[in-house]
């Protein structure tokens, strides 16, 4: 299921005939893909390593690595590790901050969101909705049990777990012609699933 030739699409999303809805912005010191609704809601969402819809969303996606370039699909994963050495998700304090700053300043954003992918954190300080696919090869279901009885011992807000049914990493992001029929419901579900949780938080 979710289309093994290609597991692990997390860098594509969707991509629509007619183009970008957004625009590239200069944010201090980095750059940003910006996407805003029709009419302003005053609600952002923050997207690292995501492609969202707007749906009523300023949607913005920082360029944390700072020009560094990007790992491709394509690039030889032997390398993986060398590369992520050289990109610290722990050290994007500064970038983060600008960001925050301009989706409050430029885009008049009350209200920020942010869509990321999944790291050992139970202490959380905000809702935060985790989703899995049952079948994912990078993070088993031992660890989603385990993340599931650390939440309930240390966290003190709203969270939900939800793992969809026979998909593999990233299936939510995957191209409409990667799809395979079966996938198509719980891609679209899962999708449904996190704007709801953002419509109910923000």
């Amino acid at each position: 299921m979710a289309n093994e030739a290609r597991p692990c699409p997390c860098d594509i999303g969707d991509r629509f005939e007619y183009g970008g809805l957004g625009h590239e912005v200069q944010v201090e010191h980095i750059k940003a893909y910006v996407c805003k609704p029709s009419i302003s809601t005053g609600k952002a969402v923050i997207v690292i390593q995501d492609i969202l819809d707007a749906n009523g969303y300023i949607a913005i996606c920082p360029d944390f690595f700072v020009g560094q370039k990007p790992w491709e699909p394509s690039d030889d994963w032997s390398t993986f590790m060398t590369w992520m050495k050289t990109r610290d998700a722990s050290k994007v304090d500064r970038e983060a901050d600008v960001v925050l700053k301009y989706l409050k300043k430029q885009c008049n954003a009350k209200k920020i969101g942010i869509i990321k992918y999944f790291e050992d954190r139970y202490s959380l300080l905000h809702p935060t909705f985790f989703i899995f696919g049952e079948n994912d090869d990078y993070i088993p279901l031992e660890q989603i049990t385990l993340l599931e009885q650390k939440l309930k011992q240390h966290c003190k807000v709203d969270y939900r777990v939800k793992i969809y049914p026979g998909q593999t990493h990233g299936f939510v992001h995957r191209k409409r012609e990667d799809m395979n029929p079966q996938d198509k419901p719980y891609i679209e579900e899962a999708r449904k699933d996190m704007l709801n949780w953002l419509n109910k938080y923000l």
